[in-house]
């Protein structure tokens, strides 16, 4: 691949936004990229370790594109429909943001399940500035995430939201230094991997479910789970300790 630098391991993908020459800005050929990855991780569940590099997550949506798009681009949803599947993979995704993560860059790391950050990380949506929108899920995820006043500040007057605040506000689970932050998203991993992967998958299922779908989807998951082979041997192994 041209745009991503990818791992992928027995149990996890690492992905790595790999356009350095434009800060990581996200342009057509990377969205069709990370398509090609939720392909995979669609067919072969895995948990996903989204990042960046030199410095940047991603600096935004590649201007030059969004410049030549018209009202046809828009309705397509092209961004959008790409963050939202990689919200809807079958298993969990940890977005690990080092340095700038703005315009599609912060709404592609909202899109993740757990975001992480390092000291260097600025979270921000300057689309309005451009005589756009922020059109790909932050007008509706932001405030899901921080809430309504901080989200308002960010979407309306530009506010960018640092390290600090970005973990007091619980937008980041986690804020490291730059090189601890990968190794810091393998150890989520590896604690998810201790896991029964069935219950994680149908557990992260019924977390996004709508709430007018409980308590109907828990008992449906749960009646599942209880006829699962690897439940009775966890139990069991936790019994015989």
């Amino acid at each position: 691949m041209n745009t991503l630098r990818i791992a992928a391991q027995d149990d996890r993908v690492v992905v790595r936004l790999h356009r350095p020459e434009a800060r990581n800005a996200i342009n057509a050929e990377m969205v069709a990229e990370l398509h090609t990855v939720c392909d995979l991780l669609e067919r072969q569940p895995k948990p996903l370790l989204l990042t960046g590099g030199d410095g940047f997550f991603a600096a935004g949506a590649d201007i030059a594109e969004l410049l030549e798009r018209r009202r046809d681009h828009a309705l397509r949803g092209i961004n959008s429909t790409l963050f939202e599947r990689i919200r809807r993979l079958p298993m969990p995704t940890i977005a690990a943001v080092d340095g700038y993560a703005l315009g599609g860059g912060a709404e592609l790391a909202y899109a993740c399940d757990i975001r992480i950050a390092s000291t260097s990380a600025v979270f921000g949506n300057p689309e309005p500035s451009l005589g756009i929108i922020p059109g790909a899920g932050a007008c509706w995820r932001l405030k899901e995430l921080v809430g309504e006043p901080l989200a308002k500040m960010v979407l309306l007057a530009g506010h960018r939201i640092d390290s600090d605040e970005a973990l007091r506000a619980r937008l980041v689970a986690e804020v490291h230094g730059p090189a601890d932050l990968e190794a810091a998203g393998h150890r989520l991993i590896d604690g998810m991997t201790r896991m029964s992967p069935a219950a994680l998958r149908l557990t992260k299922l019924v977390l996004d479910s709508p709430a007018g779908a409980h308590p109907v989807t828990d008992h449906l998951a749960q009646a599942i789970l209880f006829e699962d082979p690897d439940k009775e041997a966890r139990m069991r192994k936790f019994l015989e300790r």
